[in-house]
């Protein structure tokens, strides 16, 4: 399964405030350390905050911060919201799907089960367990 640009956007988002979760960086910021848009930064932004990780503040002081400690915030979660579902194929649009051989085909049931072991895998890791183990570039700003 490949991750949307949007869910990229999003992890490394919250892996960039992880590693200094106690302060808080700006859109700029963060659009800079990964050469980014702002554009897309502010879409992933007030996603991550309107979902409760992010704590997104305006004006003088504002910023970006966890809404929660890494420890709370659980990757499988974050992509799952991300990704917006589970469809690995057109087949799993049964009302739309044009396949075929959508009503004799076994591979459906195949990638249903795929998915809920890459769900399953990812749901096993927080935001901590992701955080930076030797310093980055962008970590001494």
């Amino acid at each position: 399964m490949r991750l949307t640009t949007f869910t990229d956007y999003s992890l490394r988002v919250l892996m960039y405030l992880a590693a200094a979760p106690e302060k808080r960086a700006t859109i700029a910021e963060v659009a800079k350390a990964f050469a980014i848009s702002e554009h897309h930064v502010v879409k992933v932004v007030h996603f991550l905050g309107k979902e409760g990780f992010l704590e997104n503040r305006r004006g003088r002081g504002g910023g970006l911060q966890l809404a929660r400690a890494p420890s709370a915030i659980n990757v499988g979660r974050v992509v799952r919201l991300a990704e917006g579902g589970d469809r690995a194929a057109e087949c799993f649009e049964r009302d739309s799907s044009a396949c075929v051989l959508i009503k004799a085909c076994r591979l459906r049931g195949v990638l249903e089960e795929a998915v809920a072991n890459f769900y399953a895998t990812l749901e096993r890791y927080s935001l901590e367990d992701l955080r930076m183990q030797r310093k980055v570039q962008w970590l001494n700003a």
